[in-house]
C-alpha cells in the first residue's frame, strides 16, 4: 500500500510517501526564516505560504517518483491539532486528491502522528509509554496498541518546546532558539540548583513550564548583567560561558521534569516495557541521554525517531495513515479539521462503515 502523508499544523509543508510501512521519499518547505522575522509563526502568513507551496511540492514529489496521483492507494493528513487556517490548506488539497482519485483518505491526529514515528526503521513493541515533547504539547500517553492510547498527562499552559524557544528569545538567541540553546548548554557547565522543577509537587502527570521562562529571565538579569554578545546570536562561538552554563542548567532542569513524570508514569503502568519518545524536544541532546540511561535502569526500550523526523514532517503523518489504513480504518470525506485547544474526535472507521478504535 502506497500513503501520501501531508503535515501543515503549523509553519512546515511538507508531504512524504510510505509504501508497506517504509520511507520511499519526502519533501518540505520550511517557512523558518520568514516567522523568524517576527519572533514566533504568524498564523496568517503560515498559511498562505501552505497554499503557496502545497501544489508545487506534490508535482514535485511525484516527478522524482515517477507516479501519478491515481498510484497513491491513501492519503493521511494532519487534520489538528494546529493552526486552523495552515490545517484547512492541508485537509483541503487531500479531500480533492482522494475526491478527484478515488483514493481512501485518512485523518491523522497530528500527536499520534509524532509518537507512531518511532515505527520507521525500527519495531514498535507494547504496551508502552509515550512522551510527546514539542513546541506545542507535552503529553504522556499509555499505548495498549498502535491505534489505541490513553491520555495520562498534558501541559496546562507552556509546553517544554515553547520554553525553550522563548527562553531563547529573552537570552537573544536566534530564532527558533530551543536549537541554538541545546548547542551552547554542551558547552557550558549545569548548575543543578539555578532553575526549578516545576510542577512535580503534585501526584498527577500534568506539566506546566510557564515559570521557567520567568525564571529564565530573572537569571539573565543576574548571571549575565555587563556581559555582551551580538544579537540574535547565531554562532556558538560568539557566547560567553556564563550564557553557555545558564543554556546548560536550564537544559538540565526541562530534562529531569520530564524525567521525572515519565518516572511515575510507568511506576503506575508496570507492564509497559517501552517508551516511545517523540516530538522537537526528542531531539534535544541532553533530554536523549537522559531517557537513554532511565530506559537502561528500567531494561526496557527506548524508541526514538531520527532527530529530522522529531520536529514536524510528513513521513509521520505517512507512517500513521498506513498504519491505521493497514487495519481498514479511515474517514470519509465529511472530517473536520480541529485546531489547537481541542481534543481531535475518536471518528475513524472500519472501511465497511463500523465504528473502529481510534488512537486517543
Amino acid at each position: 500500500m502506497l500513503v501520501l502523508g501531508i503535515e501543515s499544523s503549523c509553519d512546515e509543508t511538507a508531504l512524504a510517501l510510505v509504501r508497506d510501512g517504509a520511507l520511499v521519499d519526502a519533501v518540505l518547505a520550511s517557512q523558518a526564516d520568514i516567522h523568524a522575522l517576527f519572533g514566533g509563526v504568524v498564523p496568517e502568513l503560515a498559511s498562505r505560504e501552505h497554499l503557496r507551496y502545497m501544489g508545487a511540492l506534490f508535482d514535485e514529489l511525484m516527478r522524482r517518483q515517477n507516479l501519478s496521483p491515481a498510484g497513491i492507494d491513501c492519503v493521511a493528513v494532519s487534520r489538528g491539532p494546529g493552526l486552523l487556517g495552515s490545517l484547512l490548506v492541508g485537509t483541503a488539497f487531500a479531500k480533492g486528491l482522494a475526491l478527484g482519485t478515488g483514493c481512501r483518505v485518512v485523518g491523522v491526529n497530528h500527536l499520534m502522528a509524532h509518537l507512531l514515528a518511532c515505527g520507521l526503521g525500527q519495531e514498535l513493541s507494547f504496551p508502552a509509554i509515550g512522551l510527546l515533547v514539542s513546541g506545542g504539547h507535552t503529553s504522556l500517553y499509555c499505548f495498549r496498541d498502535e491505534v489505541t492510547a490513553e491520555a495520562l498527562g498534558r501541559t496546562i499552559d507552556d509546553a517544554a518546546g515553547e520554553a525553550f524557544d522563548k527562553s531563547g528569545k529573552i537570552l537573544g538567541l536566534s530564532y527558533p532558539g530551543g536549537r541554538l540553546l541545546d548547542e551552547l548548554a554542551k558547552m557550558g557547565t549545569p548548575d543543578p540548583a539555578l532553575f526549578p522543577r516545576p510542577y512535580l509537587d503534585n501526584a498527577n502527570l500534568d506539566f506546566s513550564f510557564s515559570g521557567l521562562k520567568t525564571a529564565a529571565a530573572l537569571a539573565a538579569r543576574d548571571r549575565l548583567c555587563g556581559l555582551s554578545w551580538p544579537r540574535p546570536l547565531e554562532r556558538t562561538e560568539d557566547a560567553p560561558k556564563e550564557l553557555c552554563d545558564l543554556c546548560a542548567s536550564f537544559n538540565l532542569a526541562v530534562a529531569e521534569t520530564l524525567l521525572a513524570k515519565t518516572r511515575r508514569a510507568f511506576a503506575r503502568h508496570p507492564e509497559a516495557k517501552t517508551l516511545l519518545l517523540a516530538g522537537g524536544v526528542a531531539a534535544n541532546s541532553l533530554v536523549r541521554a537522559a531517557f537513554q540511561r532511565f530506559m537502561a535502569q528500567m531494561r526496557g526500550r527506548l524508541l526514538v525517531p531520527s532527530p529530522a523526523l522529531c520536529t514536524d514532517n510528513a513521513a509521520m503523518v505517512a507512517y500513521a495513515g498506513w498504519v491505521y489504513a493497514s487495519r481498514g480504518l479511515g474517514h470519509d470525506l465529511a472530517f473536520e479539521t480541529v485546531p489547537r485547544g481541542r481534543a481531535v474526535p475518536d471518528d475513524m472507521v472500519l472501511a465497511e462503515g463500523r465504528a473502529g478504535p481510534a488512537p486517543c
